[in-house]
């Protein structure tokens, strides 16, 4: 009896590394499709840049007093 639940272990084991493996070249394969699509275009417009307002001088005066 013993011998059968050591092989059950065993088993279980060996369907858990091929289910987990499929599972990380499919996570693989799928990863790289989305890198490589490109629909992906960027949200903000060129030459919008850093602007640095009244707003945000205040905030960094606040910073260097503390």
């Amino acid at each position: 009896m013993k011998k059968q639940a050591s092989d059950m272990g065993r088993r279980q084991l060996l369907k858990a590394l091929a289910v987990g493996s499929a599972a990380g070249a499919v996570a693989t394969v799928s990863g790289q499709a989305l890198a490589a699509s490109p629909s992906v275009e960027p949200t903000t417009a060129k030459g919008d840049g850093y602007r640095e307002t009244d707003h945000i001088r205040s905030y960094y005066a606040s910073l260097r007093t503390k």
